[in-house]
């Protein structure tokens, strides 16, 4: 085995000298220079939308809610994943133990499957639980998902006497007076989009609102495009302000930790070239898997994760580390998207968790070796964040110090020679550095993903005009009269178009519709324009036949992540559910159904298949027209194609029958991904037509709903004639 290895400093975070005035904290308890600061930020009048860079590790979350736990403020805290808000609902109630502030702050966790029990078990509408959930809170923890659905006039019974469309979001925007949107690097384009509007829309009905953003990588982009729009930002910023130490000696690491706190370990990381190729890192795992005997044997109470891209991987190499390390006491378990409660809950007494997931990973789940996979220098700089930020705990639940911290990244040859074997390499085996220049050199050398930056104006400013119209509803029009103008044009300032041009567009999309399809209502582009996360139109409900315990097999999955990976059985949506009852009522467990009311088709997963099958999408004509039209359109008869899948046909009479919002390119799949520059999961496909069904290599390539708006966005005005020359 060829590795490159350096290793990283320990990292110190800058205490606080002075306190902001009025804070009360627990005995014992100190400050962080960027907790301070940020409470200074969202106190100051005259600033409204705050972003925190500290690193991962350094207590961002006690940054975001030191104000509520003095009494005096109401937060809304918006987390990427159920997963995380649910981690942070147990941190929030710890902090408030320890803080105890005078009005004792309830705290509620709200996700969509919570909101279909509760509504379920008091009969009532999601948007009367809703109403009722919050107004009995001073603490809102819930994904962007819902507030999104809120301010687009979601969860309200509309003609109703009284019910406008701001009777939920009118209520909580006042009674809130912090908006926290957590791991803000992780959004999409379309999702930034969507916070940008819900913000334009809250600063224009409301005043006096603070915004707070925590995420460890800075988007210089959203700062510019919230001042164009006349919000004040401030950045806090640790790294800029030299509030981090990297001590390299012991000496220095003593001295240093008399007055600040340690952040991050010493780090030895190993670089593992492999060819990017299916399949490498799972069998450069099998092929070393004594290091992780030696780990485990030289370092005893060790606590270790493997993170890997695919959720198959993962489900392929589980019972094969099981098989070798149980024998000699070691426990091993799972942290995928696909994972149950009850297994999550299980991983964190593990001695080693494979997944593709970062939720409790170096926080509740504290280890001391990462071995760990990468799609991008972002995700790389996160994944290698999740190590060395705690000590452990033994089986007892005593504390130990681990010691060391080792990772391994399994990354692209490509990489290893752009950063250590170029004529003046970055890096050189055996040196020492600190994290921001690691970080510096990753993004630098590592492969540059597509930010899809033009879907801002492209796309943007659709839901920017369903809010317009939304205030301009006879129930709210007077109410709202100055802040629709005032909202208008901050969205034409912030996404550079001009909404009467994206109305052309709105009720272009809607009479092609009618035509297509017959139908009055309805207009499928705009509606996933409108969505943070879009439709899933090939969404499958799963019942997991390989998950352990019952109330957890009933899961979701896309249809072209089932073709590849898995081997199931096609049901019949009626025996899914009536099986799903009848778990429920047997386990006692609630078990919400609202995730499959729109799923194309309901399987049984049988195993995890050791080899990717091939598969394609086929349009019964031809593409031609379609590919050449280079834009989004509404299509429909697309059906699969797989010899080996005995359930393709009942598949396809579901799927033919499906419009679907799509966009089509003249090129093969692995092309468009080349020049593009697309993200490794995004979700494009290939497809043939009758006329090249039998061609080895489909020549066209396909999205859906809002992975066509983004390809539309890239392929925007970036083709010559015969679209030979693409600028990504």
């Amino acid at each position: 085995m060829t590795a490159y290895s350096i290793k990283l400093k320990p990292v110190y975070s800058s205490p606080a000298l002075v306190l902001p005035e009025n804070i009360q904290l627990p005995p014992g308890w100190t400050l962080s220079w960027h907790q301070a600061e940020t409470v200074k930020a969202l106190r100051d009048p005259n600033v409204d939308v705050v972003f925190n860079t500290a690193m991962t590790g350094d207590g961002k979350s006690l940054a975001a809610f030191l104000e509520v736990l003095q009494g005096e403020c109401n937060a809304i805290a918006l987390y990427p994943t159920n997963e995380l808000a649910r981690d942070q609902e147990t941190q929030t109630r710890q902090y408030i133990a320890a803080f105890q502030p005078p009005n004792n702050p309830r705290v509620t966790r709200l996700s969509g499957a919570e909101l279909e029990i509760y509504s379920e078990n008091e009969d009532i509408s999601r948007g009367t639980a809703i109403s009722t959930r919050t107004s009995q809170s001073e603490v809102l923890l819930t994904n962007p998902d819902i507030f999104h659905f809120l301010h687009r006039g979601a969860y309200i019974i509309r003609g109703q006497k009284g019910d406008g469309p701001d009777k939920l979001w009118g209520r909580i925007d006042k009674d809130f007076d912090l908006f926290i949107f957590d791991e803000f690097h992780v959004y999409a384009a379309p999702q930034v989009a969507g916070v940008i509007n819900t913000m334009l829309l809250i600063g224009a009905t409301n005043r006096n609102k603070k915004f707070l953003f925590l995420s460890a990588t800075p988007n210089e982009e959203l700062i510019q495009r919230f001042q164009k729009a006349g919000f004040c930002c401030q950045l806090i910023s640790p790294l800029e302000q030299n509030k981090y130490q990297f001590p390299e000696t012991l000496e220095q690491q003593q001295h240093i930790a008399k007055g600040w706190r340690q952040v991050a370990r010493a780090i030895d990381i190993s670089f593992i070239p492999l060819e990017p190729v299916a399949k490498a890192s799972e069998t450069w795992l099998k092929d070393n898997v004594e290091l992780l005997f030696q780990q485990f044997q030289q370092h005893p109470g060790s606590k270790g994760a493997i993170i890997l891209n695919s959720i198959a991987a993962v489900k392929r190499l589980i019972p094969f580390f099981q098989s070798l390390l149980q024998p000699h006491g070691l426990t091993v378990s799972e942290n995928t998207g696909l994972s149950g409660k009850s297994e999550r809950e299980r991983s964190l007494s593990a001695d080693l968790v494979l997944g593709t997931s970062t939720i409790d990973v170096g926080v509740d789940f504290k280890i001391n070796f990462l071995i760990f996979e990468s799609s991008d220098a972002g995700n790389f700089i996160q994944r290698l964040g999740r190590l060395g930020r705690h000590d452990g705990y033994d089986r007892e639940g005593q504390l130990i110090q681990f010691d060391g911290f080792m990772a391994y990244a399994l990354v692209p040859n490509f990489l290893v020679e752009r950063l250590f074997l170029d004529d003046k390499p970055l890096l050189l085996t055996g040196s020492i550095y600190d994290r921001p220049f690691l970080n510096a050199a990753i993004n630098e050398k590592y492969r540059q993903i597509n930010d899809f930056r033009g879907y801002y104006k492209r796309w943007g400013a659709v839901q920017s005009f369903k809010l317009c119209v939304d205030l301009n509803h006879k129930t709210i029009q007077q109410q709202y009269a100055g802040s629709r103008e005032k909202f208008q044009s901050a969205c034409e300032t912030v996404f550079d178009t001009s909404l009467k041009s994206v109305a052309g567009r709105v009720f272009r999309w809607a009479d092609e519709w009618k035509q297509f399809s017959g139908q009055k209502a309805g207009n499928p582009i705009a509606e996933d324009a409108c969505s943070f996360r879009g439709s899933s139109p090939l969404q499958c409900g799963l019942y997991d036949e390989t998950e352990p315990h019952e109330a957890d097999r009933y899961k979701t999955y896309d249809l072209p992540g089932i073709l590849g990976n898995l081997e199931i059985e096609l049901w019949t949506e009626a025996a899914f559910m009536r099986s799903l009852d009848a778990t429920s009522k047997r386990t006692k467990q609630p078990i919400p159904k609202g995730r499959f009311a729109h799923c194309l088709a309901f399987m049984k997963l049988k195993a995890y298949r050791e080899e990717r099958l091939n598969w394609k999408f086929h349009f019964p004509g031809t593409l031609e027209s379609v590919a050449n039209a280079w834009k989004v359109q509404v299509l429909k008869g697309i059906e699969i194609w797989q010899p080996d899948n005995r359930w393709a046909g009942e598949i396809n009479k579901k799927l033919r029958d499906r419009a679907l919002v799509s966009y089509v390119l003249p090129r093969p799949m692995s092309e468009v991904r080349q020049r593009l520059r697309l993200p490794m999961h995004f979700q494009i496909y290939p497809i043939s037509d009758n006329y090249s069904f039998h061609d080895a290599v489909a020549p066209y390539s396909i999205a859906f709903g809002q992975s066509a708006l983004l390809l539309d966005t890239l392929a925007y005005h970036l083709k010559s004639e015969g679209g030979e020359i693409w600028i990504a």
